[in-house]
């Protein structure tokens, strides 16, 4: 497997909370045609035995097989690529555009993209950014920007404040609980510079950003876009000289509920934009959990371990592992 589409299995989340309903997922199915509605995606989620929730198939699955796609509940462009991707779906713009685009705030690769983003992007325009976007790219920070348009989202009125609570939070240490004080002190103080009143933003609390970003840097995938052209590849070459070479970050509902295996047997990859899409490397059985890699699934035994360890909080037992391969 090429570094390339090991770094597009990478995770970030571990399941330990309650079962979910599959109708609370916004997913696409597998399979539509022009005269049926979609089927729904040939999967369920259960608890597993070890493990908290899974995903399992509901019926065989081909290699192969397109299995569901995800649209994610937050997504964020990385500070590198603003003026390089459309600031909702992250898809690549084309670079006639882009000279033209570095001199815009913000830039969309189409009209139901800007119609979309109103969702977040009529209360984010009325604040001035810049003082919070340089704190973090100063600090190296990516998680508050995710945390920043899911408050837009919020004041806007299109989701709650919890629509994350579903998912499973880091624990955090003392040290980046103090790191977050200062955060969410200047997320508040843009908010309050603009014309949002303050019962727009009253869930807006120490103890609201801790537990959001708690569960964002656990289940936030780094988008990596698969190259489509020539042009994209010497894009991608000069990108990953740099600090983040991720066009940006998402947070999903369901793809955060599929469990880690060093030698996964689906495959998440992201091809013209943010939404996910979740693909089957071999064939699989009716009942059988589906699970992703987490990390880089090229790296020995002994840096798989400490990383999973270190990064999630677990040692790994899959099969894989449990032969030191």
């Amino acid at each position: 497997m090429s570094r390339f589409w090991a770094l597009q299995l990478r995770k970030l989340h571990l399941h330990r909370s309650p079962v979910a309903t599959l109708s609370s997922f916004s997913t696409s199915a597998s399979h539509s045609t022009a005269t049926t509605r979609p089927s729904p995606p040939p999967i369920r989620v259960g608890l597993t035995e070890h493990a908290g929730r899974g995903v399992f198939a509901s019926r065989p699955i081909a290699a192969g097989q397109l299995i569901h796609t995800a649209q994610p509940i937050v997504s964020h462009p990385s500070l590198s690529s603003i003026h390089t991707v459309c600031y909702f779906c992250l898809r690549k713009l084309p670079s006639s555009a882009r000279s033209f685009q570095a001199s815009q705030t913000v830039s969309f690769c189409s009209e139901q993209c800007e119609q979309q983003s109103k969702k977040f992007y009529d209360v984010e325009k009325k604040a001035d950014w810049s003082r919070f976007n340089e704190y973090c790219r100063l600090q190296g920070l990516k998680y508050p920007l995710l945390v920043k348009r899911l408050a837009c989202q919020v004041i806007s009125g299109n989701v709650s404040s919890d629509v994350l609570d579903i998912l499973q939070p880091e624990i955090s240490s003392s040290d980046r609980i103090s790191k977050m004080k200062k955060e969410v002190a200047l997320l508040k103080s843009t908010f309050e510079d603009s014309d949002i009143g303050n019962e727009q933003m009253a869930f807006l609390t120490e103890e609201w950003y801790a537990g959001v970003l708690a569960r964002i840097r656990i289940n936030a995938f780094r988008i990596e876009l698969a190259v489509g052209s020539y042009e994209d590849l010497l894009s991608l070459a000069a990108a990953s000289v740099e600090a983040e070479a991720a066009v940006g970050n998402a947070v999903y509902v369901l793809p955060s509920l599929y469990n880690h295996d060093c030698d996964p047997n689906v495959n998440i990859v992201w091809i013209d934009n943010v939404d996910a899409k979740i693909k089957a490397l071999r064939d699989i059985e009716e009942g059988e959990e589906l699970r992703i890699c987490y990390i880089d699934a090229s790296m020995d035994y002994k840096a798989r371990q400490t990383i999973l360890y270190e990064g999630f909080g677990f040692r790994c037992n899959c099969q894989r592992c449990m032969s030191n391969d």
